[in-house]
Formats: C-alpha cells, sequence, structure tokens
C-alpha cells in the first residue's frame, strides 16, 4: 500500500510545474502569519509550498513525504529562496521523531483513510510540545458535490478519504479549539486545486 501511494504520488509530481502551486495554502499563512515561530512538522508535504513558507517566517522546518518527486520539487523551491528545510522521505507510519519536539504541525490536505485517519492523527499528535498548535485544512465529505461539476476541484474522490469535523474532534481530543469550522471557499493552488471548495479548518493548541 505504501508503495503504491508513493507511486501515485511521484507520478503526478513529475511534471516540471508546481501542481498546487509555489504559493503556500492561504489558511496557512493567515495562522502562520500570527503565531511566534519556532520548530514546525508538515506531513505528507508533497511539492513543499507550505514548509518552504514557514521557512521564510523563521520557522525551523521539519517535512516529511513518500514521493521523492515531491520531495526535489520542494527542496528546488527552498534552494531558489536560499532557505533550508529538513526533509524526509517517509510516511505517517514509519516516521519518527522525538515526542513533544515540536512546537506546530501543518496538516495540509493530508488525507488519510478512514482506517487509519485517528491512529495517524494522534501519532502525529505526540511529536507536539503541550501549548503547541495543530493547523489543519482538508476537505470535507460534502465536497464530492463539487467535484461532480468541476473536474479541477480537487480531493480525494473516495468519501473514506474524506473528513468530518466530529471525526477530527475525536482524533484530537486533547486538544483545545480556537477554530474548528467547515467552510465553502475558492481555492486557486495550480490547475489541480480550483474553484468552488468545502473545506474543513482547524486550528487547536494541545493541552496534555
Amino acid at each position: 500500500m505504501a508503495k503504491d501511494i508513493a507511486k501515485f504520488w511521484d507520478e503526478k509530481f513529475s511534471s516540471k510545474e508546481y501542481i498546487y502551486g509555489k504559493e503556500p495554502n492561504k489558511y496557512v499563512k493567515k495562522v502562520l502569519d500570527k503565531l511566534k515561530p519556532g520548530c514546525i512538522l508538515f506531513p505528507a508535504e508533497g511539492e513543499g509550498r507550505n514548509a518552504v513558507y514557514a521557512a521564510t517566517k523563521g520557522w525551523d522546518v521539519y517535512a516529511f513525504d513518500p514521493s521523492i518527486s515531491g520531495k526535489n520539487k520542494a527542496m528546488e523551491l527552498a534552494k531558489t529562496k536560499n532557505l533550508s528545510i529538513d526533509y524526509q522521505i517517509n510516511d505517517v507510519e514509519k516516521v519518527n521523531y522525538k515526542e513533544e519536539s515540536f512546537d506546530a504541525i501543518v496538516l495540509v490536505f493530508a488525507h488519510f483513510h478512514k482506517n487509519v485517519r485517528r491512529a495517524y492523527h494522534q501519532k502525529l499528535s505526540k511529536y507536539l510540545k503541550k501549548g503547541g498548535h495543530i493547523i489543519l485544512e482538508a476537505f470535507s465529505q460534502a465536497h464530492i458535490k463539487n467535484q461532480q461539476t468541476n473536474p479541477k476541484a480537487g480531493g480525494p474522490k473516495n468519501i473514506d478519504l474524506l473528513y468530518n469535523l466530529e471525526e477530527l474532534k475525536e482524533d484530537f481530543n486533547n486538544f483545545e479549539f480556537i477554530v474548528l469550522e467547515e467552510t465553502s471557499t475558492k481555492l486557486e493552488e495550480g490547475e489541480h486545486h480550483v474553484g468552488k471548495s468545502n473545506v474543513l479548518r482547524i486550528l487547536a493548541k494541545k493541552i496534555n
């Protein structure tokens, strides 16, 4: 399964173009612009647009993704800005960082199957310091209707890979939620996240 996922994303990221663009996700940018920089982790970071932005704001940036193509493009993007990020080829199941070592973890359209989602989210939460933040944007289950009318809407087409707020609240049950919302927004991220989208947004602080 892990090899299949890596192959899928390697093929997606093989083009010269950055398929989700080079600019950070707008919600992530808004949150990072208000937080004091520290040590930050980007799981499933792909082509690096969000990790590189965090580095421009003074964060000590760590990232991982199963795709070699994604890492290569992320490192190239960082190089163009004379920045450095620590980027592993890895997945959530195998990755291993020291517990309570990050001030923030950012999950941007990092969609895990419902069979592993909670376990993965709780594993990642252990890497966060007490008082650290989870920043998340993901497609909601309602996003399927956008995919049916717009081929560029993006996101998983499998309902088991899409999220709802109640499940996410349980995944992060040791957090204080500052933002917890489902909203409709217009995405303009490269060629693969374009148009009306139903998304979930979280900003939460770890309390224990």
